[in-house]
């Protein structure tokens, strides 16, 4: 077959495979990506690649790999919803950057974070002053959470990096209680 007809039919059908393969297993493929989604994707934005352009790897071995790939990040996910040991190993942990507008600086120097960064966070949640806000944490994804007011338990806190003792423990007494996870 002339290579650029095996391109032609190779990437139609490694496309509609991946789109299916990706719509199968489920939304969490498809999530704002960390570390290890992003590996992922470039995994199989390679795999596609190869598929388009070497006639030496056949489509069923495309496919296959399509498959390995998504099943090991779908067996990854399961195991690391069931495991801590493994959702340590996988994802990295949100980081407290700014506490009652105080910065965190060691954290982000740490982190790789500019107070500058942080500002145009906070701005862009339509705060105009660094003091008045009571947290901005970096989410395991790269973005910025930026939260205005203290509550009374500071519970969406809770497995944050970084934070105080008083804001631990209140936050632990929330996530301990029955349904506090559900």
């Amino acid at each position: 077959m002339h290579p650029i007809v095996h391109t032609i039919i190779v990437g139609i059908i490694s496309y509609l495979v991946l789109i299916a393969i990706i719509r199968l297993s489920g939304k969490r493929t498809l999530s704002k990506w960390n570390a290890f989604d992003f590996v992922v994707t470039i995994a199989l934005g390679s795999t596609l690649s190869t598929a388009l352009v070497s006639t030496q790897v056949s489509l069923a071995q495309s496919i296959t790999a399509f498959l390995v790939i998504v099943l090991l990040q779908f067996a990854i996910t399961f195991s690391s919803v069931r495991s801590r040991e493994v959702k340590n190993l996988v994802k990295s942990q949100p980081t407290l950057l700014l506490y009652d507008g105080q910065y965190r600086h060691e954290t982000l120097r740490r982190e790789r974070v500019v107070e500058a960064e942080v500002m145009a966070a906070i701005r862009e949640n339509g705060i105009a002053d660094v003091e008045s806000v009571h947290a901005v944490v970096l989410e395991t994804d790269g973005t910025f959470s930026v939260i205005p007011q203290a509550g009374s338990s500071d519970s969406a806190l809770f497995g944050v990096a970084g934070l105080p003792a008083r804001s631990k423990a209140a936050s632990a007494s929330i996530a301990a209680q029955p349904g506090a996870s559900d």
